[in-house]
C-alpha cells in the first residue's frame, strides 16, 4: 500500500498466505548472497556464512554455490542438520563444554564433514579433548578473543594458554576468532571493525610466538564485514545480510530494497483516533512471529516494509500496535502489510516453514530444519 493511498498495495501479498506468516523475496534473497560473496572475494577474503540467521538448507546451498568455505553454526543440532544437507566444513562458533551425550554426536559429526569449534579456557578446551577421546585430532579448534563485545572470548594476549590446553588435549588448533557483536550499535560499526582488526592481529601474534601456526583468523559480522578490508582477518562470518532487517535498516547498513524477509500481516483493529493526534491500529503478527528484542536505541519493535513514517510502538503475543502519522491515511481493517522485523534471527526460529516468493506470486515453501536445535 502507498501511504497516500491505502487501497492500492506497493507489493502484493499472495493470495494464499494466510497471516501472519514469513515470506521471503527469492530475488532479493539472491542477490543479498551474491553481493556478499563478490564483495569479500574481492577483498581476497573467505566467506563462512553464519546460518543461525535462516536455518535452511536451500539458503545453504546457494551460499556454498556462490562461493562460500562452509558455514558457521551456533550449535551441535545446526551442525548436524547443515551435514546432513551436505555441507562439508562446519565451525561451531561458541566455546563448548562436552556432556558424554554432545561428545558422542561431535564424534559422528566428524565422520562426515569438517568440523571446528570455540574454545576460550584451558578447561574447556582439555574437557573438549577428553571427551572426543581418539575423534580429538580430527576437530579443529580456534581459540575466541574478545575484540569489545564483551561475551566469551579471552583477551588478546590471553590466547596461548587455551591454546596450549587444546593442543594437550589432542586438539588441532587452527585459528583465532572474534565477533564483534557491539557493531550492532549506532555509530559503532567502524570502530568495532577497528578493534577487531587489533585484537585478532595480536592473538596470531601472540600464538605464532608460543609457537603456533595460525592458518585462519575469523571475524565479522554483518555490520562490519563489508568494513573488512586490508586486515588481520582471513575469513568473515556475517548472517543476517542475506535478509536484512529492521535493525541492519536503522543502523545504515542496508536499504529497504535490500530487505529479503517480511512477515505478512493483516490489520485487525483499530483505535479512536484522538484530536490532532495519530492514527493507531493493530495488526495480527506479535512476538510470536516478529520476536521480541528492541535495542534501546531502536524507534520501535520493527518497521513496516512500505510505510516507513508508521512505526510498531507496542508488542504483545500475537498483536502489535502501529502508530500511522496521518490518521486520513490509515488503512482500513482487513488490510495487509508486510512487517520487517528487528532481529530477523528471532523470527526464523519461531515457525516451522517460510513462504517463497517471487514477483507477488507464491512460488515455494521452504522447511526452517534448523529451527528449535538449541543444543
Amino acid at each position: 500500500m502507498s501511504e497516500n493511498n491505502p487501497e492500492t498495495p506497493a507489493v502484493t501479498i499472495p493470495h494464499e498466505i494466510d497471516t501472519p506468516e514469513i515470506m521471503i523475496d527469492v530475488d532479493i534473497l539472491d542477490r543479498n548472497i551474491e553481493r556478499m560473496a563478490s564483495a569479500v572475494r574481492a577483498r581476497g577474503l573467505s566467506l563462512r556464512p553464519h546460518a543461525k540467521t535462516h536455518k535452511i538448507a536451500e539458503i545453504a546451498a546457494r551460499q556454498i554455490a556462490a562461493g562460500a568455505s562452509g558455514l558457521t553454526v551456533a550449535t551441535i543440532g545446526e551442525a548436524e542438520v547443515f551435514a546432513a544437507a551436505g555441507v562439508g566444513n562446519l565451525f561451531i562458533a561458541y566455546p563448548l563444554w562436552l556432556s558424554p551425550q554432545k561428545a558422542e554426536r561431535l564424534r559422528r559429526l566428524a565422520q562426515t564433514a569438517q568440523i571446528a569449534v570455540g574454545i576460550d579456557s584451558a578447561e574447556g578446551a582439555t574437557a573438549l579433548g577428553s571427551g572426543l577421546g581418539n575423534a580429538a585430532g580430527s576437530i579443529s579448534a580456534f581459540v575466541e578473543v574478545d575484540s569489545g563485545h564483551h561475551r566469551s572470548g579471552v583477551h588478546p594476549e590471553s590466547v596461548a594458554p587455551v591454546a596450549e590446553a587444546a593442543a594437550r588435549a589432542g586438539l588441532k588448533v587452527a585459528g583465532v576468532f572474534t565477533f564483534p557483536g557491539h557493531s550492532y550499535a549506532p555509530g559503532m560499526p567502524v570502530e568495532a571493525a577497528r578493534q577487531e582488526e587489533l585484537s585478532l592481529n595480536r592473538a596470531a601474534e601472540v600464538l605464532a610466538a608460543a609457537g603456533f601456526d595460525v592458518t585462519c583468523r575469523s571475524g565479522g559480522s554483518t555490520p562490519t564485514a563489508m568494513l573488512t578490508g586490508d586486515s588481520a582477518a582471513t575469513e568473515v562470518r556475517p548472517g543476517v545480510y542475506v535478509f536484512g532487517d529492521a535493525q541492519q535498516l536503522e543502523l545504515g547498513r542496508c536499504a529497504a530494497e535490500d530487505i529479503a524477509l517480511t512477515v505478512a500481516a493483516t490489520v485487525v483493529s483499530r483505535h479512536v483516533t484522538l484530536r490532532d493526534g495519530p492514527a493507531r491500529f493493530i495488526i495480527d503478527a506479535g512476538s510470536k512471529v516478529l520476536g521480541s528484542d528492541r535495542p534501546a536505541w531502536a524507534s520501535g519493535f520493527g518497521r513496516l516494509m512500505d510505510h516507513p513514517n508508521a512505526r510498531i510502538t507496542a508488542l504483545s503475543e500475537h498483536h502489535a500496535t502501529v502508530e500511522w502519522p496521518d490518521p486520513g491515511t490509515a488503512p482500513a481493517i482487513g488490510h495487509r502489510l508486510r512487517v520487517i522485523p528487528n532481529h530477523v534471527c528471532l523470527a526464523m526460529n519461531l515457525v516451522d516453514d517460510v513462504a517463497v516468493v517471487r514477483g507477488g506470486a507464491l512460488v515455494d515453501r521452504w522447511v526452517v530444519a534448523a529451527r528449535g536445535k538449541n543444543r
